[in-house]
């Protein structure tokens, strides 16, 4: 009876929150907001209003389910200080963990192209129409940019990773405020329009890519699995289920209480016309807005977001490429390191002057990765690994992740046709 207890008691202590699991779950947060949900509304928000509310029911189930399968994937290896690639390893051998640590590495490396293109564009929209001068040359500008903030990088890391840690807490206050600040602005005939059912799958199916990648927090989750299994042992799970579930919520509301206000705020038309123009939506509310507040509070925002992501995006670009080129080849791992550097600044330098559709790398490229390792990989898994048996979420959970994964997938394929 005194067991029985006990173990009741045990369940019920790792089912309550504790300040250690609401410092998880605003790191998971902390993981997913950034300079991608700066450019959410200008897809999203294409469709008009009721593609958006669909939108919005789907991603919390979509982000909670594949991250959490991703947890108990980790969760499911043999060592209790495995990361995803281990785990890998340990499941489907050495070859497809190498694949994996490639395509996780190419999930990282193009999104530094993109906040390269969008750092870019956010600097030169605010000289011009901020500050009311000409446009530097592309090549100059972008390359200063690059240059300077690849420094900051290179000669102050651990600054920096504690700024941009730091950093988080604060953005997510002001996109708030933001967000708050633009509700006497909603236009309610967005809201009062007949929708058009015809295209509204359509509409939804193209947009969930960027959903994925607006809401990826995977980098961090097998640090956090670890964590939760050092702590918890065989209880991990439960842990990993709820505070990825917090997560999920907090996002939801946040994220998307700021897609659907700057939508509101806007006609479909100006969306438009903010994509066409290949820069964040804060920047276009600055060049739009008549409030001075919105003026320039947008694009220090929008750098601030975009800064703070490529810093450590940058990083874990350069030190997987590294790692990559160390296990293959016998050259010193400084001139590895210098070969890296030089060409992560070079293709990000070409990407910014060039100027594609950050949009379009976003879906092509950016979530394409993320979408096979973090929504199919943990599902095939709970299909074809013994070790992952205890682990499996239920067949309808495992049935939406897959939909969604292959969805993602399949309107990537489609955008790029």
């Amino acid at each position: 009876m005194s067991t029985t207890t006990s173990r009741t008691d045990n369940l019920r202590s790792i089912r309550k929150w504790t300040y250690q699991d609401f410092s998880w779950c605003l790191s998971l947060f902390g993981t997913a907001v950034g300079a991608g949900i700066l450019f959410l509304p200008i897809k999203a928000g294409a469709g008009g209003f009721w593609p958006l509310v669909v939108l919005a029911i789907l991603s919390a189930p979509m982000t909670w389910l594949a991250h959490k399968g991703m947890a108990r994937f980790v969760l499911s290896a043999k060592d209790p200080e495995a990361d995803i690639t281990d785990a890998v390893e340990e499941h489907f051998g050495k070859t497809s963990a190498n694949i994996i640590t490639f395509a996780y590495i190419f999930a990282i490396y193009p999104i530094v192209l993109i906040y390269g293109v969008g750092i870019t564009n956010t600097v030169d929209s605010f000289v011009v129409h901020q500050l009311g001068l000409a446009s530097l040359p592309r090549w100059l500008l972008s390359g200063g940019l690059i240059l300077a903030m690849t420094l900051c990088v290179v000669y102050g890391k651990d600054l920096m990773l504690k700024a941009t840690s730091a950093m988080v807490y604060p953005l997510v206050v002001i996109l708030f405020a933001l967000s708050v600040y633009l509700i006497p602005n909603w236009n309610m005939s967005m809201v009062e329009a007949d929708p058009n059912w015809a295209t509204l799958p359509k509409v939804i199916w193209l947009a969930i890519p960027l959903i994925v990648f607006s809401f990826n927090h995977s980098p961090i989750i097998s640090q956090f699995a670890k964590e939760q299994r050092r702590v918890y042992q065989d209880n991990a799970v439960k842990k990993t289920d709820m505070i990825t579930g917090g997560a999920a919520v907090m996002l939801l509301i946040f994220v998307m209480f700021f897609v659907f206000s700057v939508v509101l705020s806007l006609s479909p038309a100006q969306l438009a016309t903010a994509n066409k123009e290949n820069i964040s939506v804060l920047s276009y509310l600055a060049n739009t807005h008549s409030s001075a507040i919105i003026s320039y509070l947008g694009p220090i925002v929008a750098f601030t977001a975009i800064a703070s992501s490529y810093f450590g995006t940058f990083l874990g670009a350069c030190e997987g490429l590294t790692g990559l080129i160390k296990s293959r080849s016998d050259m010193p791992v400084k001139k590895i390191e210098k070969v890296v550097l030089a060409f992560v600044v070079l293709t990000t330098w070409i990407a910014a002057i060039l100027n594609p559709s950050i949009l379009e790398m976003i879906e092509v490229v950016g979530a394409t990765m993320i979408v096979a390792i973090l929504f199919l990989m943990p599902v095939y898994a709970m299909k074809k690994v013994p070790a992952m048996r205890k682990f499996r979420t239920s067949f309808l959970a495992q049935l939406f992740t897959a939909v969604c994964g292959f969805a993602a997938l399949s309107a990537v394929v489609y955008s790029s046709l």
